[in-house]
């Protein structure tokens, strides 16, 4: 990996699956979908989700991201449009009335807006972007003779134990939605709470600037 200018390797491997393991809105969002719609469902979310990565890791090698750290506007326009779909998100799930609410199909449609709405709460998060873009280039050397295909490799090398963790959470997630199938009220409780918790992620995110 010399002409990469990759270092350490296995360092950057290992702190991929902590930062993995941390709990975060990926790790909430995938266990909410699956948890009431199913294992199939919470598997669509989790790729919508690495599919947003990839999204981040482009803009980092092809150094768009750059520009949400040296333009306030930028910044400010990708956060506000991020936490309005994520309070949006919070808001259907707390007013959505229980006899209404129906689950989401596991095939067609169903699991296409999963995934697309999985892949949005990543590609609309600006922090998420300035996380790839200031993590990546520390185990890349800017000298080597193909730095950002080093930067690509370490990216996807991200998404791929990312990818990993997030089929654990959506089997999980599975297990709790069988759980919940036999206990309705239950179910409803956890839409309740969700959608306050979607909210104040939504909240945090429309509070927060570029570090």
């Amino acid at each position: 990996m010399s002409a990469l200018g990759i270092q350490h390797f296995d360092a950057f491997l290992l702190a991929c699956v902590a930062l993995n393991l941390t709990p975060g809105l990926d790790t909430f969002y995938i266990l909410t979908r699956s948890g009431r719609e199913g294992r199939g469902v919470g598997v669509a979310a989790a790729l919508g989700i690495n599919a947003g990565c990839i999204v981040h890791t482009l803009a980092a090698v092809l150094g768009i991201s750059a520009i949400l750290m040296t333009s306030a506007l930028a910044f400010s326009v990708l956060k506000y449009v991020g936490a309005a779909y994520l309070v949006w998100i919070g808001l259907r799930m707390l007013l959505t009335r229980s006899g209404t609410r129906q689950a989401t199909v596991t095939r067609g449609q169903g699991l296409a807006a999963t995934f697309r709405q999985g892949m949005l709460t990543n590609v609309l998060n600006p922090k998420v972007a300035l996380f790839f873009l200031a993590f990546l280039p520390q185990f890349v050397s800017m000298q080597a003779t193909h730095p950002q295909l080093g930067l690509l490799v370490l990216g996807l090398s991200f998404i791929g134990t990312g990818t990993v963790w997030s089929m654990v959470l959506a089997l999980l997630g599975g297990h709790i939605h069988r759980v919940l199938t036999t206990r309705p009220r239950v179910g409803q409780w956890m839409d309740r709470i969700c959608g306050m918790v979607l909210l104040g992620f939504g909240v945090k995110l429309a509070l927060q600037r570029p570090s």
